[in-house]
């Protein structure tokens, strides 16, 4: 970029608020429902959990590393443009995968139900015998499931024609059911009767011993290739293969956010107008409100099953590709620069070795790790409560889209709740706010239910991140802000997301949804009720000297400089007061 080129601002935050919100609508399409999705296919919650924190990790390590190659080699506007691509396309991998078994079923609308394999219910199943008119007609009720439980057969007495009906209610555990074995017509007069066994510990069901008819064939063909191999039960080749997609997925979408925002922020840096780069973040939650909220909206709306055997939750995958391609232009055209000079690859190291020199900034830092971790649980399995609680994708969308608008509405409260409260003092009420709400989530009783707890959302991650933004001013020089906020907000919250992921997945499997959301409310509690005194405790950060001030551009070549060098300014202001003084007394 030549100094002669003339730099419209205000062109540049329009291009960069449209591609923020286009991006975060994306998003918020797709990545709330996520877990929902892997539900229906059939994961546990401790696999669940290992998923989501094996994709926070590789976030935690791969974005600061794709950044500095991106503006090493200066290929940012080519990696923005491949990372929207291939991330719509990989997204789009994950509806090949088959289901193990029907057990999201029982979630969807009653009044769109349709008869297929995920869905369907084994209306009748006649098997006709040759010779003597012996046959057997089999009603089921239940839906039918891969599991597999116990059929006796019996002899039918010659010359005799029975039917036998067997009838399976559904229970609250949807006890599965499924013939074993049907056989062939012969001519030996014979009957078939159905003895179902509802056992509590389904056993696996080995495909040759099931002969199904052409219909249902072409029904399970899918899964031929889970079940083909031997070695591994069908769910943990499910869990391997979500795995493998999901990591590559976030290879492909994580540097998206670091080089978007270190090409804008030099960019508007180059023009002395970096303070209006946190605009951004305020178009990012509206995107991600509407984009949660008119995804949950479209998909209630839809039938159980839509053409070709798909579940209706691939819509949420078909509008992330859809949005993701709309923001492709905006991508082509968003402010960029590269400044070699002023920014410096050592600024993220700096700013981590400044949290670690200061108590407070530890203090505030270990507290965005919990927020991380507890924040985890909530996305994760928050969906997966109030499903079994009524909810449908109406409720889960309206309730995300209004935790994000009360999140950025607290910027309006910001003014008031500093008069009554320090920064130290807010982050505390924030770390409260999510507590609470944990514990809210434990206790719901309908579909509706989470809507109220999401007001809260204004003072929890809002408060929070507000405060963390005034800590960050604090501490840091003018133009470091951006440097310590990254420390905390990509460096320790994607680490306390992973590890809550991981640890989330194996509590709630254990444990159940219920008490994971009070265990998490109970940690949260107890660090709020110690955060207070050690910030008591903790001294005071020492005010910046303008001799310092003076030098924050220079840092590089001073850093070798003793602490008297570089408070030069002060001793000369020392020695002329003290001049004055003598002068004034000598007269």
């Amino acid at each position: 970029m030549r100094r002669t080129k003339q730099i419209d601002i205000s062109r540049a935050l329009a291009l960069s608020g449209t591609f923020s919100f286009l991006c975060s609508c994306s998003k918020a399409s797709l990545l709330p429902f996520l877990t929902l999705y892997f539900r229906h296919l059939g994961l546990s919650p401790a696999m669940t959990g290992v998923v989501m924190g094996t994709q926070h990790c590789i976030t935690l390590v791969w974005s600061p590393l794709s950044a500095l190659l991106c503006r090493h080699y200066n290929k940012r506007r080519v990696v923005i443009s491949c990372s929207l691509v291939l991330s719509a396309l990989i997204a789009l991998l994950l509806l090949l995968v088959p289901p193990t078994d029907v057990s999201g079923s029982r979630f969807c609308n009653a009044s769109n139900l349709r008869v297929e394999p995920n869905d369907s219910l084994a209306e009748e199943l006649q098997v006709t015998r040759a010779g003597p008119q012996t046959w057997t007609t089999v009603h089921l009720k239940a839906p039918v499931s891969r599991t597999n439980t116990s059929v006796t057969r019996s002899k039918a007495l010659p010359r005799q024609n029975a039917t036998k009906e067997t009838q399976a209610q559904p229970s609250a555990q949807n006890t599965p059911v499924l013939l074993s074995s049907v056989t062939n017509p012969t001519r030996n007069s014979s009957a078939l009767h159905s003895s179902i066994n509802s056992s509590a510990e389904p056993l696996r069901l080995r495909r040759s011993e099931f002969i199904s008819s052409k219909p249902e064939e072409k029904k399970r063909v899918s899964l031929d290739f889970l079940t083909s191999l031997k070695e591994m039960d069908v769910q943990t080749q499910l869990f391997f293969l979500l795995l493998f997609i999901v990591s590559a997925w976030e290879f492909v979408a994580a540097p998206l956010e670091w080089v978007v925002d270190d090409g804008l922020f030099e960019y508007l840096d180059f023009a002395d107008m970096s303070d209006r780069h946190s605009s951004r973040d305020l178009w990012g939650l509206l995107g991600g409100a509407f984009g949660v909220g008119v995804s949950g909206l479209l998909v209630s709306q839809l039938s159980c099953v839509l053409a070709a055997e798909t579940p209706r939750s691939a819509a949420h995958f078909y509008t992330y590709a859809g949005l993701a391609g709309v923001a492709l232009p905006a991508a082509v055209y968003h402010p960029l620069y590269l400044n070699r000079k002023r920014q410096r690859a050592g600024g993220l190291l700096k700013a981590v070795q400044l949290v670690q020199g200061s108590p407070r900034a530890l203090l505030c830092a270990l507290t965005v790790f919990l927020v991380g971790a507890a924040g985890s649980a909530v996305d994760n399995f928050l969906l997966w409560q109030m499903q079994d609680h009524g909810s449908s994708e109406l409720h889960m969308g309206l309730s995300l889209s209004l935790a994000l608008l009360s999140q950025a509405a607290f910027p309006l409260l910001a003014g008031w709740a500093l008069k009554l409260l320090s920064p130290g003092r807010i982050l505390v009420v924030g770390a409260t706010s999510l507590g609470l709400q944990c514990f809210y989530y434990s206790f719901l009783w309908g579909a509706w239910a989470a809507l109220p707890a999401q007001v809260l959302s204004c003072f929890s991650k809002g408060a929070l991140w507000w405060a963390v933004r005034v800590h960050c001013g604090d501490l840091a020089v003018p133009g470091a802000e951006r440097s310590v906020r990254r420390v905390y907000m990509s460096l320790a919250l994607p680490l306390g997301s992973g590890v809550g992921s991981f640890a989330g997945g194996f509590v709630a499997q254990r444990c159940g949804l219920t008490w994971l959301f009070r265990g998490v409310a109970v940690g949260l509690m107890a660090w709020c009720t110690c955060l207070p005194l050690l910030q008591w405790r903790a001294p005071q950060q020492r005010r910046i000297n303008y001799s310092r001030l003076l030098a924050a551009d220079g840092s590089d070549a001073t850093d070798s400089e003793s602490e008297q060098e570089r408070d030069w300014l002060d001793k000369a202001m020392e020695e002329d007061r003290s001049n004055n003084n003598s002068r004034r007394t000598s007269h």
